[in-house]
């Protein structure tokens, strides 16, 4: 079984202004399609692999061999961290994508960080100061919401952690638009996340 890149749930321009459509086309149809393509090369020849989930496969790395894991673990993290990455944005102006979070999300938001402005701001701090390529993220571990960060593909999945929401550091996320300006995008970025999503993701991490 060979993996797939999914369309977008949105067009191209759908998150226009705060990210271009060239960016998307680029990012989605380049960056992602890649990983998709070199994480099938990699268990091109291990069916027993490639019958599992991503998810599967980065959350236990060791059973991966020594030989493909690094490849693995690149390509498999790219490939379903951008998956994530797609699922918990929205287009500009939908219901429930912008602004402040509402309901379960937005209650432990306050409860863990005092507010979605404290949150926001520890956030960004967080996905600026990761040095070169990465990810920030938030996590549900122990009953808390946690911000984290990974270098390069890295996923929290790794290390046994759920992700509520995640946000692209790479520079193909964001260059075209906003050049070295990375807490530009971070701040920009905001306007476009899908807090519908992130509950829901928030309630089966609960669960």
């Amino acid at each position: 079984m060979a993996y797939e890149l999914a369309p977008l749930p949105y067009d191209y321009n759908a998150l226009e202004p705060y990210i271009d459509a060239e960016t998307m086309h680029l990012h989605h149809d380049k960056h992602h399609q890649a990983y998709v393509n070199n994480l099938n090369a990699a268990v091109a020849n291990h069916p027993e692999l490639a019958a599992k989930s991503v998810d599967e496969l980065l959350a236990n790395l060791d059973a991966v061999p020594e030989a493909i894991r690094t490849a693995v673990r690149n390509h498999g993290g790219g490939t379903a961290n951008h998956n994530l990455f797609w699922s918990i944005l929205g287009p500009v102006n939908a219901p429930g994508v912008g602004g402040a979070p509402t309901g379960a999300i937005a209650q432990q938001i306050a409860a863990d960080f005092g507010g979605f402005e404290e949150f926001k701001k520890a956030f960004n701090e967080a996905a600026t100061k990761q040095f070169g390529s990465g990810w920030g993220w938030l996590v549900f571990t122990g009953g808390k919401l946690k911000i984290v960060t990974t270098g390069n593909q890295d996923t929290p999945v790794s290390q046994g952690l759920y992700p509520i929401l995640c946000n692209d550091v790479w520079e193909h996320a964001y260059y075209l638009k906003y050049q070295n300006r990375r807490p530009d995008y971070l701040a920009a970025w905001w306007n476009v996340v899908n807090w519908n999503e992130i509950d829901k993701r928030f309630a089966k991490a609960k669960a």
